[in-house]
């Protein structure tokens, strides 16, 4: 069980988890269907490491099949002790694996596969993630964040990939990724020169989703958004991920993905319970089912009509 594997550099949090006959066999601390893994190294401003990465990756990969999780959030600790950080990038005191050394450039390549091995398992997770930035998300870090599904950044976010500055490159996938996501054009300037750049001009160039005043507006907005597909159709999200990060890097590819995901998917409960729900209705939760109001009035929800159609309740896989 992922719940039982200690985590050094990182800090997990569960929803509650239930087993079919309905009984509690976990007792959580999220209130939804989803998890949220916090990089716990506030001192470094949540540095990466090797480890760190290896740990988020095996923390997910628990994760991928446990029914009760059906989103992560991803974040730097709330608690910081320097500044707020998803994480200001690798953490360049650390030592390479066991056996690898930084002279001979066949071992740096190689060094450079084992974390890709990471970025690229995290990436392919199969449910929502999204990434929670408050604060720095610089190098690795950006890496990290472009990983992700859904960026939901604070308006103290700052953004960037200054490896430049040290004489090295992005190579987490921080030149290939980023392009991606905002252009060439775009990525190149941000590889080559090494800019930070906040939150809204990240909204802008369309690799942050949402953006909120830092504080109590962020992790509101962050819970809605992680609740929300913790409620949502599970298998569909799950091919218009696999459509959307992969499909479109070969379009014919992309459009027989979307063609066989179509079929997988109408296997789904979640597809008969939404079709179900279209034509149910329900007793109008504001006005009772009386279709009027307390004073008289006739009911602004249901227009007097005493229902409304019923919204789906999926279940997941």
């Amino acid at each position: 069980m992922v719940e039982e594997t200690k985590f050094e550099h990182l800090k997990i949090e569960w929803p509650t988890a239930v087993n079919e006959k309905g009984e509690v066999i976990r007792e959580g601390t999220i209130d939804g269907n989803y998890a949220v893994i916090s990089i716990n190294r506030p001192d470094r401003l949540n540095a990466l490491t090797e480890q760190t990465v290896s740990e988020i990756s095996r923390a997910l990969r628990g994760m991928e099949t446990d029914p009760n999780i059906r989103a992560v959030v991803l974040r730097g600790v709330k608690e910081f002790t320097k500044k707020p950080a998803f994480s200001a990038g690798a953490d360049l005191s650390a030592a390479f694996s066991p056996g690898l050394k930084p002279n001979i450039p066949m071992h740096m390549s190689i060094a450079m596969r084992i974390r890709h091995r990471d970025y690229d398992e995290i990436e392919q997770f199969s449910k929502p993630l999204i990434a929670a930035v408050d604060g720095f998300a610089l190098g690795g870090g950006c890496e990290l964040v472009l990983c992700c599904d859904i960026v939901i950044a604070s308006d103290r976010a700052l953004f960037g990939v200054p490896e430049i500055n040290r004489g090295i490159l992005p190579a987490n996938g921080g030149v290939t990724r980023m392009a991606a996501r905002i252009g060439v054009n775009r990525a190149l300037r941000m590889a080559m020169f090494g800019e930070h750049f906040d939150a809204k001009t990240m909204l802008d160039w369309g690799l942050v989703s949402w953006v909120a005043p830092a504080g109590e507006e962020f992790e509101k907005l962050v819970h809605e958004k992680a609740n929300w597909f913790g409620e949502a159709a599970t298998t569909s999200l799950f091919i218009i991920k696999k459509c959307v990060k992969f499909g479109t890097r070969y379009e014919q590819l992309g459009l027989i993905t979307e063609q066989l995901g179509f079929g997988v998917n109408s296997a789904s409960g979640d597809v008969s319970e939404g079709i179900l729900s279209f034509n149910r209705k329900v007793k109008c939760p504001v006005c009772l089912g009386k279709g009027k109001m307390e004073d008289g009035s006739k009911c602004p929800n249901c227009g007097g009509r005493r229902k409304v159609k019923d919204t789906p309740h999926f279940k997941g896989f």
